[in-house]
């Protein structure tokens, strides 16, 4: 498989777009037209999306033109084209989890994230691929094919979350809705070169991926959140600021990009891997340590969430494990 270069693209961020459409400068058909475009040219090769939904895609597009030119301006997702992990409940629309049991599982209503992006005008391009039910990190066990990383063939596109990073890397979409449990979209965001996000607990509400389906257990329920991928963290930022709950935040997060704040580092000292995974970490530390950031050492009971979230619950304390 030739690689797909996706740093030669001329692919803008939703912080630079958004403002093209609103002053109608973009249109967000012309916006859609360009990312089918690529779904066309390249989903062949890199199978990011299980559905892509065109026709409703087109109306969603064509009603936010609409919306925009009568001076209904909803917020800078308006007329931006998402895509949404096969986890999440979308009404009317198959939503699988990349798994031949759920391959005709069509839900009647939309995850509550879902609902959201829809609320703020985003366009729903597809549903993107993934490694199975959420149980593996490389993405190529799926009913419906294996992901390929669209840098190289020779590596994975990580997982579970492997179509929605192959998908914003590739420029087929501007950002993704996805989970990360222990690493379901960080991994495969590393692995294609985007932004992964996890938040913390109750920060974007869970409600509706496989609504209704077998209780995956208390570990995957204590580890497992929301997450977002886009490629920039301006971009996640604009995304995040539309699913957060409202009594989880206190302002804006993308505005608060721009300002300064005192940010600790506690480098896990319980920190167990395999020889070069552990010489990676330790370099990558030393890397960040030279930023002059506050460090210190820290155990992380990783092995106990509900001792965890005490850790990792700290907005003042990033850990580093």
């Amino acid at each position: 498989m030739k690689p797909i270069r996706t740093a030669q693209l001329d692919i803008e961020d939703i912080a630079n777009i958004h403002n093209r459409i609103r002053t109608q400068e973009l249109s967000p058909v012309e916006v859609l037209a360009g990312c089918l475009k690529r779904i066309e040219q390249v989903n062949p090769q890199l199978n990011a999306f299980i559905t892509v939904l065109v026709d409703q895609a087109l109306a969603q597009a064509t009603a936010a033109e609409t919306e925009i030119k009568a001076g209904k301006w909803r917020g800078p997702l308006h007329g931006v084209p998402v895509a949404i992990k096969d986890f999440y409940d979308t009404a009317g629309i198959k939503t699988t989890a990349a798994f031949e049991g759920f391959k005709d599982r069509v839900p009647h209503k939309d995850a509550a994230g879902v609902a959201k992006l829809k609320e703020a005008g985003a366009v729903m391009i597809g549903k993107t691929n993934m490694h199975r039910l959420g149980e593996g990190t490389t993405g190529l066990d799926s009913y419906f094919g294996p992901v390929h990383n669209p840098w190289s063939a020779e590596y994975i596109a990580g997982g579970s979350s492997s179509g929605s990073a192959v998908a914003v890397a590739s420029g087929m979409c501007y950002a993704t809705l996805d989970t990360d449990a222990i690493g379901s979209c960080r991994l495969p965001a590393a692995c294609c070169g985007v932004v992964g996000f996890k938040g913390t607990y109750g920060l974007i509400n869970p409600v509706g991926i496989l609504e209704g389906e077998e209780d995956p257990g208390e570990m995957i329920r204590w580890f497992s959140h929301p997450g977002i991928m886009t490629r920039t963290v301006e971009d996640t930022a604009l995304v995040l600021d539309v699913l957060a709950e409202r009594k989880e935040r206190a302002g804006n997060y993308f505005d608060g990009l721009a300002k300064r704040r005192k940010l600790r580092l506690g480098v896990a000292d319980n920190f167990r891997a395999q020889p070069e995974v552990k010489r990676a970490f330790e370099e990558n530390v030393e890397k960040i340590r030279r930023l002059n950031y506050a460090m210190k050492s820290v155990a992380v009971p990783s092995w106990n969430p509900r001792i965890g979230l005490a850790v990792r619950g700290r907005s003042d304390l990033l850990i580093l494990c």
